[in-house]
């Protein structure tokens, strides 16, 4: 009895033993940032040494990116120090950095209450004609280019050619032909007039229609009418989906093309009440000049901030679909 082996407990005693250690080397159980780190170093050196290069570093190119980023900053920088400084410390005070007292918040209320509340006004118009402007164009630019991309018909050369065409001439040269127009129908001064030219956009039609002939398969397309769907069911149900990122690249270029929009609208408009933002603030800036004048540069430097903080906004909401939407179509399988 002395000599009664148990095989049970002698087998399961060195087995436990190698299974915790085995569980205590397993780099995946103890695996940390900084372990994760130092794996991908070692790749890239291992890499370094197989290629026999070295990564190169440029002092030039270094310092023309840092100009250029203090250049693009520089602009949002001195509008966010001078909007906190009043009518006397800004005319005073040097430029690019802080000076009397702390004076933003009033600032926002002296600009939002100033000759009764116009500002808000401006800035309703401006969303009006955003919304309904960059969004009808960007609906009609994804209806035209989905439909030059998925669909054959005689005249497409000549509408591809006309729609380059369309790109190259700039909007600025069809403000007075289009000023015109519009004076002879009776639609000068009124939302329409700045609302109808926004409607086109041949660019984000050109944009949709180079994006949809990749991103959507034309074999999907054929499943679903063989399963019976209609086209615009398949529009609304399918390629609208494939096309959300080229979408959303066309609604940030309407929206801050209509946003920005100043030569249109001071041609079409003499009424204030229907003026955008940048009309309108550039007439608070004209209260500088002249015999009666009225400078209010510290709230034109605010509402210039203010009028910002939309298209900041949208550019860090919609960012992931921006990326997106540029790199589509530059890698095939």
């Amino acid at each position: 009895m002395s000599t009664m082996q148990h095989p049970a407990t002698g087998a399961a005693g060195p087995a436990t033993v190698t299974e915790a250690t085995t569980t205590q080397r397993d780099p995946r159980t103890r695996s940390t940032r900084a372990s994760r780190k130092a794996e991908r170093k070692a790749e890239r050196k291992a890499e370094q040494h197989v290629d026999g290069r070295k990564p190169k570093r440029s002092g030039l190119l270094t310092a023309v990116m840092v100009v250029f980023v203090v250049y693009s900053f520089a602009p949002l920088f001195y509008l966010l120090v001078n909007s906190t400084k009043t009518q006397a410390s800004l005319l005073s005070t040097f430029g690019l950095w802080f000076g009397g007292d702390f004076n933003l918040w009033q600032n926002i209320v002296d600009t939002v209450t100033y000759n009764d509340g116009i500002f808000l006004q401006w800035f309703g118009n401006t969303l009006l004609y955003v919304v309904v402007g960059a969004g009808g164009a960007t609906l009609l630019a994804t209806v035209a280019g989905y439909g030059m991309a998925k669909f054959q018909f005689p005249g497409r050369r000549a509408v591809f050619a006309i729609v380059l065409g369309a790109i190259a001439v700039p909007g600025t040269a069809l403000a007075v032909p289009t000023f015109l127009l519009f004076s002879q129908v009776g639609l000068t001064n009124t939302p329409w007039s700045i609302i109808l030219p926004s409607l086109i956009s041949p660019f984000g039609m050109y944009l949709i229609w180079t994006y949809a002939v990749d991103a959507i398969p034309a074999e999907l397309l054929e499943a679903a009418r063989m399963d019976g769907a209609g086209e615009f069911r398949i529009f609304f149900t399918i390629a609208l989906r494939l096309l959300a990122p080229g979408v959303v690249t066309v609604l940030l270029f309407a929206v801050v093309a209509t946003w920005n929009n100043y030569f249109l609208p001071l041609i079409m408009l003499s009424d204030p009440k229907w003026y955008p933002l940048t009309v309108g603030l550039n007439q608070w800036n004209a209260q500088a000049t002249g015999s009666g004048a009225q400078p209010i540069y510290n709230l034109v430097v605010t509402g210039s901030l203010l009028t910002i903080i939309p298209i900041v906004v949208a550019f860090l909401f919609l960012q992931r679909f921006w990326q997106s939407g540029l790199a589509a179509g530059s890698v095939k399988a």
